[in-house]
């Protein structure tokens, strides 16, 4: 008898299902005190019996393609602005006002400048034969990039 194992197994190829249970419960000796065990409709009525489970890493291919197409910001507004006005009270005492479209301009470039690091960042780690970021990817890129690059 051949076993599947995930070495021999080529890439492509679909992994064995387990045999579905039958959707009543089998008359026979249970242990005392305890009930059946639920078919899978009487466990979440309305709903389909199973859940979808994407393979690791389609879910983040998904999300980069989603984001990527978009164009909104991807920070919050109120809590952007509360740090840039945080950071303009420790430099000026003085209580600075600031335009909307100063703040979203603002934002746009640090998001911009946010999602390139990570895109050099990301490189890094792939270079290092890596998928994972580590801080030491984003450290590299800034030290690559040089300190007049803020």
């Amino acid at each position: 008898m051949h076993h599947d194992t995930s070495s021999s197994r080529r890439k492509g190829a679909n992994p064995r299902r387990r045999p579905q249970e039958p959707a009543s419960p089998q008359p026979g000796p249970s242990a005392p005190g305890r009930s059946p065990r639920p078919g899978p409709s009487s466990r979440r009525p309305g709903r389909s019996p199973r859940v979808r489970r994407f393979r690791p890493g389609t879910k983040a291919l998904m999300e980069i393609r989603k984001y990527q197409k978009s164009t909104e910001l991807l920070l919050r507004k109120a809590p952007f602005s509360r740090l840039v006005r945080e950071v303009c009270q420790t430099i000026n005492r003085s209580e600075l006002r600031w335009q909307v479209f100063a703040l979203m301009a603002l934002q746009e470039a640090a998001e911009a400048f946010l999602v390139m690091l990570f895109g050099d960042a990301n490189l890094c780690a792939i270079h290092a034969k890596r998928v994972t970021l580590f801080p030491r990817d984003l450290q590299l890129a800034q030290r690559i990039r040089g300190p007049n690059a803020i």
